[in-house]
């Protein structure tokens, strides 16, 4: 009788964990997000050299990894979106947050991770030609760096679910860089490489293989040194929670307008300012609280005797 009782409160329990009801707009957005991830793993497994033609802009023409760039991007917006929904319309839930970091490990995980092989890849087979040892070795080392920031950005969302805080007072901080901030300082670099490549092409052939160089040898590092901060304790301000909430003087009202006059006159080049920018600042933020922790703690032995 007692074990047929506990078989009956278990299933009980099983029944009371079975989700009821799901919130459908903030996770039609949020799958949006991982869609907009998808498609841009898609895309860039499409020829680099392939270019796209958009119909709705005039004379917009696109390579296959920039238009996946792009996507990323817009996966961001919806990531963005999800959780503001969820919370004005009072549907978050434990679901809704499982959700969110399975879609942010397809979109700000894996893509940039293959956006930046498929990049490097193709820089590659042109220098084959030219050093072949050299080509071979930086091919496992990308291919390590993909894997190891795709990695990164799983264990920096898996950490996040479990230290989460429901409570949008406490969300004011990240303890590492979030991932699509991480994603961003890749996907610029790859973005803004596709805009100058185009220029460059049509120059010299050692200013194209300098180019070449720069771009198998850079782009792999930050990727790697991105994803480290991902999974690092240095603490990153949460930007929407503190800029746009509240009053602000007058200065960070043109710091706004400026950012969207550089967003405006070269879309590109803000992405990659702005994200490198933020990856930068909590770095150097991080180094600095460290020094001046390091200056406090010292011995009252140490300082001069009266």
């Amino acid at each position: 009788m007692k074990i047929q009782r506990d078989k009956k409160q278990k299933a009980e329990i099983r029944k009371k964990r079975r989700l009821k009801y799901i919130a459908v707009l903030p996770s039609f957005i949020t799958l949006m997000n991982g869609a907009c991830g998808f498609m841009a793993i898609v895309l860039a497994s499409r020829s680099p050299a392939f270019t796209w033609s958009l119909s709705f802009i005039r004379r917009s023409y696109l390579t296959s990894l920039s238009l996946a760039g792009f996507l990323i991007f817009l996966a961001m917006v919806a990531d963005m979106l999800d959780g503001r929904v969820a919370r004005l319309t009072r549907t978050t839930s434990s679901f809704g947050g499982q959700l969110d970091s399975l879609s942010d490990v397809i979109s700000f995980g894996v893509a940039p991770a293959f956006l930046m092989i498929k990049l490097v890849e193709f820089h590659l087979e042109n220098l084959r030609q030219e050093a072949m040892q050299f080509s071979m070795l930086l091919g496992r080392a990308v291919i390590f760096a993909g894997i190891l920031y795709a990695m990164c950005a799983v264990v920096r969302l898996a950490r996040f679910n479990v230290e989460n805080d429901e409570d949008e007072s406490a969300h004011m901080n990240f303890s590492g860089i979030p991932s699509p901030a991480a994603a961003g300082v890749v996907v610029s670099l790859v973005v803004l490489h596709q805009q100058f490549m185009n220029r460059i092409i049509d120059q010299a052939s050692s200013a194209y293989y300098t180019f070449e160089i720069i771009t198998v040898t850079v782009i792999p590092l930050v990727t790697l040194l991105t994803g480290i901060l991902m999974v690092s304790r240095i603490r990153y301000p949460h930007l929407a929670n503190q800029l746009l909430r509240g009053k602000k003087s007058p200065a960070t009202l043109l710091a706004f307008f400026a950012s969207g006059l550089l967003i405006v006159w070269n879309f590109q080049l803000a992405m990659v300012v702005g994200f490198c920018g933020f990856a930068l600042f909590g770095f150097f933020r991080w180094i600095i609280g460290s020094f001046h922790k390091k200056r406090q703690s010292r011995p009252a032995a140490d300082s001069p005797s009266q």
